[in-house]
């Protein structure tokens, strides 16, 4: 099997895509955000045979000599290391543009160098801003709504031009929102769930007529990895979507549900969007990758929704897993 490098290993999505690319048989390589205490993240949290097969380096993807080194000897490259928490896109917008769109061109330069067979970078649905037509297509037009979604949209077209310019073998995958276990609290899934989990039955949310298109994590690494194995969908943005949308309120009232308690709703200003920056809509179109690939969701509609946040749930309801985060504190 390939040998892989999975930028951002260490994040909720990175962990996950490394833990199903070992049961697949493939030889990992994990780049980690390098930091003083060693840690790898999410990934410490693996069983002791999946560390022991991982081979982890601690880097910073906007060092280019730090990023080439780390893909050296490797045949993919899976390209998630990211700033995404929308709300610090406000307070430091800088950072975004050398994280997300300068690290991404250390990743294709650096595969262009080396020759690399296959680079999978990571999009994100909030490049669409909200929806000007639904479901939404890898047409549909491109709005930056929040200095994060710009940085993106950026990452995006730097790595599509290796493509067009120099023949890089990159593809763009464009996820819509990613849940499950080891998301951050800054998302409302585990904002929910974790407030519920912790005994409160006041939940502090922000908007909640906003739609989203909900995608359980596992079914996001199954999408990376059937794109990582079509060559048709080299030079091309495809769209992982579930194609069922729900709007934050009724998500709350669904988890509400799974987890046999009553919810009361507070608006919590603080967790609003700036107005112009609220993505009011998002409901995506698979069609492209069900037909480059086979890919189907399995936890796709209201009844695969459901089984995700039990799934979910039942994780952060976990003593263990709970006492990582510090349910209703509003973090940017």
């Amino acid at each position: 099997m390939n040998r892989v490098l999975v930028t951002g290993a260490d994040g909720f999505i990175g962990s996950h895509l490394v833990e199903a690319l070992l049961k697949a048989g493939h030889q990992v390589r994990a780049f980690c955000l390098y930091n003083s205490l060693g840690s790898w993240g999410w990934l410490d949290s693996l069983p002791p045979a999946a560390k022991a097969e991982l081979d982890v380096v601690l880097g910073d993807i906007r060092d280019p000599l730090c990023v080439r080194e780390a893909m050296q000897g490797c045949d993919q490259v899976f390209h998630l290391a990211a700033l995404i928490a929308i709300p610090y896109s406000y307070v430091a917008p800088a950072s975004y543009i050398d994280t997300n769109i300068h690290g991404t061109l250390n990743v294709v330069q650096a595969a262009r160098d080396l020759g690399v067979q296959r680079v999978i970078h990571t999009s994100t649905s909030e490049t669409y801003g909200s929806a000007q037509f639904v479901p939404i297509t890898e047409d549909h037009p491109l709005v930056g709504q929040s200095p994060y979604a710009a940085s993106k949209i950026g990452a995006n077209q730097i790595a599509l031009s290796y493509w067009r310019s120099f023949e890089t073998p990159v593809s763009v995958l464009r996820p819509f929102n990613t849940y499950g276990p080891r998301q951050s609290a800054r998302a409302v899934i585990p904002t929910i769930i974790t407030q519920v989990a912790a005994g409160k039955r006041q939940i502090r949310l922000g908007a909640l007529s906003p739609t989203r298109d909900f995608n359980f994590v596992a079914d996001t690494c199954a999408a990376f990895q059937a794109v990582a194995g079509c060559d048709a969908a080299l030079g091309q943005v495809v769209n992982a979507a579930s194609n069922f949308e729900i709007s934050i309120g009724d998500t709350a009232s669904l988890i509400g549900e799974v987890m046999n308690v009553q919810l009361e709703i507070l608006t919590d200003e603080q967790r609003m969007r700036p107005e112009g920056s609220e993505v009011n809509r998002l409901f995506g179109d698979n069609t492209l990758l069900r037909q480059l690939t086979g890919w189907q969701p399995a936890f796709g509609g209201l009844e695969g929704f459901r089984r995700g946040l039990a799934q979910t749930a039942a994780w952060f309801s976990d003593p263990a897993n709970l006492s990582r985060y510090r349910p209703g504190t509003y973090a940017v």
